[in-house]
């Protein structure tokens, strides 16, 4: 026992000795000893906020990244590292965030915007916002008036008469004015002699209120304003007039986060009248004091967020038009890429206590696919299947080639796409039901499917919603689930599949080349030499529907496609051209397709098929990431769902 508190000790004290530092205290011409070596530190509030969240690293998404392409349309999305690891499929959204705060760094109109983030719930509003207040708190240092209850910038103590003479000397520009409490503080305890003034260092902490201040909506018959620019202390107005700056008690949301952040949360919950202080917070920098005092300086990022039914609302009121034109809005809609939104599940599901459970393969992609599917608009140019996969960057296949559908043909037709459908919450808690429910520590396609069609039986009001998305769950999802587990157990049951493949692809490459030529192909064994054989590219081409004098075409364009690759000396393989791809894996899987009916449906199984039966556990289990229970519960998924006899 007493080896455990020494070592508990030894851990308090190490870490109590780390954050100990010297933290600046001095008078204001110690202060500006500090500033003319230094500038950067009196930077405003947009600026420092960018400055923090850039430092963690930037970067441009690769012209070689496939994302660039097919998913921004060869935009170089610029990518923030402080929030790689945390929001995912959002870049869109975060780099418009970042480009407000940017532009709001040179002082011009942004700068006396409020920025609302707007989407529908559950689509991380919050969680952004919570995100960059966090950020604040990572800065390295700020300087304020000791004793000041907004933390104010000590430079507003130089007086307007000497500015240009002090801004030219510091090479800044000085912007704002002391509050009420420091101005009587000045004049009544330093005799005007601001150069005596006290100074200290400070951090920003949103629990302590240093800095960060968050509005959550107010009831209507219970708004006050005070919530916003603090209040008079009434156990002091019988000492001193109402005028006097000693009663005013500056702990609203302005004062607080001055110099820092004010979140707004759901921010148009709130009536009209309580929001009338962004008009001067935003334009002109200053916020009313409580009582009769004069407007107190503001220097903050003011950050809110909304859904879209409120936001709608708000704006059809003519009479908020002031308010209106003080805002930037960004949409943070749902994502709407596949591979993205399984990140999100799996960050949250790593996260929490079910991390011991086994999760099967295509597990979170079900999910996933269903959740990115209900938030797509229908269009007449592809169905919805067909749409989340473009989305997600994935090449279509069909006769033989890759699917041409433009992805801004379809985003422009579906300009608020993302703004609603299923909730990655909705979601989540469908995915810990089946978890919870779990009887064998596991959860499969199967139960999450199951737990999905129940969660929107019973949580889904609008019945034709319900309906929907009850056909997509058990028509659209559940036959694409059947696709992908049709090809991966007749893959389980090919030995050597990736050797098989690539060989089937250098020899079709071998016998196109020398069609497309015109030449004669050299066997690699006797070295004879013989004409391209025509039965076996027609075995692979009528996989994928290639007839007829599209031949001709198809070899061209894989001959091309292959040498253009190997001439700017990248390496290939059967997968990189994915209609070939598509038509070899399905030559692979016909070819053994009748051998794994019989071992999947077969009841009684002979020896033979014993050993095959239990191979195809192992591989599903060694290969593919099942245990023993999830490869067995897939494979009677696939005896009872397909391969039926007609």
């Amino acid at each position: 026992m007493t080896k455990n508190k020494n070592s508990f000790l030894n851990i308090i004290e190490k870490q109590r000795k780390e954050k100990v530092s010297k933290k600046f205290s001095g008078t204001f011409l110690d202060y500006l000893d500090i500033v003319s070596s230094d500038n950067n530190i009196t930077m405003l509030a947009h600026r420092r906020l960018c400055n923090i969240i850039e430092s963690f690293g930037q970067s441009k998404i690769s012209e070689s990244d496939p994302r660039c392409r097919k998913i921004f349309d060869g935009e170089k999305i610029r990518t923030y590292d402080y929030f790689s690891n945390e929001f995912f499929g959002m870049e869109m959204p975060i780099s418009k965030i970042m480009r407000f705060l940017n532009s709001a760094s040179y002082k011009g109109e942004e700068s006396r915007q409020v920025l609302l983030l707007l989407g529908p719930v559950g689509s991380g509003k919050s969680a952004l916002t919570e995100h960059i207040k966090h950020a604040l708190e990572q800065c390295d240092r700020i300087y304020h008036l000791e004793g000041c209850p907004v933390r104010e910038e000590p430079l507003h103590l130089i007086p307007r008469s000497l500015r240009n003479q002090f801004e030219k000397m510091l090479g800044i520009k000085i912007e704002g004015d002391l509050c009420p409490k420091c101005r009587f503080k000045l004049i009544n305890d330093f005799e005007g002699k601001y150069e005596n003034f006290p100074v200290i260092q400070g951090s920003f902490s949103q629990r302590a209120r240093r800095g960060i201040a968050s509005v959550p909506p107010v009831d209507a018959n219970s708004q006050d304003v005070s919530v916003l620019i603090g209040s008079e202390d009434i156990s002091k107005l019988d000492m001193y007039p109402e005028d006097d700056p000693r009663v005013l008690s500056l702990n609203g949301a302005f004062n607080v986060g001055n110099r820092g952040i004010v979140e707004f949360v759901e921010i148009f919950k709130n009536e009209i009248e309580f929001l009338h202080t962004i008009i001067t917070a935003t334009q002109e920098k200053r916020v009313p004091s409580p009582g009769k005092n004069s407007m107190i300086y503001f220097d903050g990022v003011i950050l809110s967020h909304c859904n879209e039914a409120e936001w709608n609302k708000f704006q059809s009121e003519n009479t908020n038009e002031a308010i209106l034109d003080r805002i930037v809005k960004i949409n943070v809609p749902y994502v709407l890429e596949l591979n993205q939104e399984v990140k999100i599940y799996q960050k949250i599901i790593d996260r929490s206590d079910f991390t011991e459970i086994h999760i099967a393969p295509h597990t979170i992609k079900i999910a996933s696919m269903f959740s990115v599917m209900s938030r797509l608009s229908p269009s007449q140019k592809c169905d919805i299947l067909t749409k989340m996969k473009i989305y997600n960057g994935e090449d279509v296949i069909e006769k033989g080639r890759v699917k041409q559908i433009d992805i801004r043909d379809l985003r422009e037709e579906a300009r608020n796409e993302g703004m609603s459908g299923i909730s990655t919450r909705f979601i989540m808690k469908a995915i810990d039901n089946a978890l919870s429910d779990s009887e064998k520590g596991m959860i499969t396609p199967v139960s999450v499917m199951d737990s999905l069609v129940k969660q929107v039986s019973e949580q889904i009001i609008s019945e034709e919603t319900k309906e929907y998305f009850l056909e997509l769950l058990r028509k659209t999802v559940r036959d694409e689930y059947l696709r992908i587990l049709e090809n991966e157990i007749a893959k389980a049951f090919i030995a050597a599949y990736e050797e098989q493949a690539q060989s089937l692809f250098e020899s079709y490459l071998d016998n196109a080349e020398c069609y497309t030529t015109h030449s004669k192909i050299k066997d690699k064994v006797t070295k004879e030499e013989r004409s391209p054989d025509e039965d076996f590219m027609r075995a692979i081409e009528e996989q994928i529907g290639i007839t007829g004098s599209s031949r001709d075409g198809f070899r061209s364009d894989v001959t091309a496609y292959m040498f253009a690759k190997l001439r700017r000396g990248e390496k290939v393989n059967y997968s990189i051209y994915a209609p070939l791809k598509e038509a070899i894996e399905t030559y692979l899987i016909v070819s053994v397709k009748d051998i794994a009916r019989i071992v999947t449906k077969s009841k009684s199984r002979d020896d033979d098929q014993k050993k095959k039966y239990n191979e195809m556990i192992k591989t599903l289990m060694d290969d593919y990431g099942y245990n023993e229970d999830s490869a067995e519960e897939a494979l009677t998924f696939a005896s009872n769902n397909l391969w039926r006899d007609s």
